[in-house]
């Protein structure tokens, strides 16, 4: 009984001093207590550290697995085949000495074959394209570079395929005509849509450049217009017009009856027009839409010295509206 008090003493007393790490737990070697809970406070070292140990043992272990497994001349093949697509895979905008080095060989390999600066950017310029577009999808870039090779020598060279072919094999690049054909094909749909896209942007450019002109144009006009109404004083149209009040609400209506105007003409009918003199003609058509019964708001005479410009280019533009929008009369005011 006594022997047992005892124990149970120097167990209540022990002060777990002596602590260590065995397979992941923290134990007391004086009385054999398993310390888990207070591990994170009693152990100085980083948590991780408990398992360096078996972290060394797996990394060492794979790399003898990788070691024994590139022995094998198969695997060894497929290991050296993958790092060679991965050379070519890199970016092309930076990195094209693998296939600088390629069209070296294969020059060697046909005496006759000459591929001058400018066809070797033209080579360059179409693989980065077709890289750009497909850079998501991971492909063989070594069959589509030999592709691109091919068509741009074929129509230049009496180089056959089958040569051709039989040269790429012995540098290593296993393809065939089947492959060949295929990322022709690939290269040739990525080109066409990418042509075809380039046209839509164009027409969308093109778009916005044409309301912009179009916009520029009639604004230049409505200005021009407001100008020469303002040179018309009123002492001239008082026959017409009661009073000077009457007068300015007429020109007004007369300004915005002209936006009216502006938009029912196209942009085709305008681009080429003299806009000063077109501004002439167009005044004197508003002229006609606000008359006061069979009296004309302004006579040709009165737009002739407002505008600067003779009777005949006067009548000339008011013709050319006529026949865009019909008669002044008919035209709502």
């Amino acid at each position: 009984m006594r022997k047992s008090n005892s124990k149970e003493r120097r167990d209540v007393e022990c002060q777990h001093s002596h602590v260590k790490s065995k397979g992941g737990y923290i134990v007391c070697e004086d009385c054999g207590l398993i310390l888990n809970e207070e591990a994170i406070f009693n152990d100085t070292r980083y948590p991780t550290e408990i398992y360096k140990d078996s972290q060394i043992e797996y990394e060492k272990e794979i790399q003898r697995k990788n070691y024994r497994a590139i022995q094998d001349p198969k695997i060894k093949e497929k290991f050296e085949r993958i790092k060679t697509l991965n050379t070519w895979y890199r970016d092309p905008r930076t990195v094209f000495m693998e296939q600088k080095k390629t069209l070296e060989l294969l020059k060697n390999y046909f005496p006759g074959l000459k591929i001058d600066s400018t066809k070797f950017q033209e080579i360059k310029k179409r693989y980065q394209r077709y890289y750009r577009k497909h850079k998501k999808t991971y492909q063989n870039m070594v069959i589509i570079f030999l592709a691109i090779v091919w068509m741009e020598i074929k129509d230049t060279t009496n180089i056959r395929l089958e040569h051709f072919i039989k040269a790429c094999n012995e540098l290593g690049h296993k393809i065939n005509k089947r492959m060949l054909s295929k990322a022709m094909t690939r290269i040739r749909k990525t080109e066409q849509n990418e042509s075809t896209e380039r046209l839509k942007k164009m027409k969308k450019q093109a778009f916005k450049i044409k309301d912009t002109l179009e916009h520029e144009i009639k604004s230049e006009i409505k200005i021009l217009f407001q100008q020469n109404l303002n040179n018309v004083p009123y002492k001239e149209v008082k026959h017409v017009v009661d009073d000077e009040q009457e007068f300015e609400r007429l020109k007004m209506e007369m300004s915005l009856a002209v936006d009216r105007i502006l938009n029912l003409i196209p942009y085709d009918s305008l681009k080429n027009l003299n806009y000063k003199a077109f501004t002439a003609g167009l005044l004197y058509y508003a002229g006609k839409i606000f008359k006061k019964g069979k009296t004309n708001l302004f006579t040709q005479h009165q737009v002739q010295k407002a505008t600067n410009f003779s009777s005949t280019t006067i009548r000339k533009k008011y013709h050319f509206l006529v026949r865009i929008l019909g008669e002044p009369e008919k035209f709502m005011r």
